[in-house]
């Protein structure tokens, strides 16, 4: 199981081990992680599951769909080249010690 860790801007973090498989959208709504909401349920029709993935695993995640690009143009936070939304994150042991950063409104 690939541990996930989601940093604040207020210091705070939230650690989970993640099941091979499940969103990190779903993960974060199951481990309590505020400012994840996932109000669509991960269908990709918001964005309120905004995160900014750590820049040394970019190139793990992969880039962004049109679909989602054009959701994250949509944020309440500034997009960064590193943003993506969980609901499309997927965990897998590739992903192990993955950091995302949740960003504040």
């Amino acid at each position: 199981m690939p541990k996930v860790t989601w940093m604040f801007e207020d210091g705070g973090e939230v650690f989970a081990d993640v099941k091979d498989g499940l969103s990190l959208m779903d993960a974060a709504v199951h481990n309590g992680v505020r400012g994840v909401i996932g109000e669509c349920g991960g269908g990709l029709m918001c964005a309120t599951c905004h995160v900014y993935v750590d820049p040394a695993f970019a190139h793990l995640t992969g880039e962004a769909s049109a679909m989602e690009s054009d959701l994250l143009d949509m944020t309440e936070v500034p997009r960064r080249p590193e943003s993506r939304l969980s609901c499309q994150l997927v965990a897998s042991e590739v992903l192990d010690g993955l950091v995302l950063r949740v960003p504040s409104a």
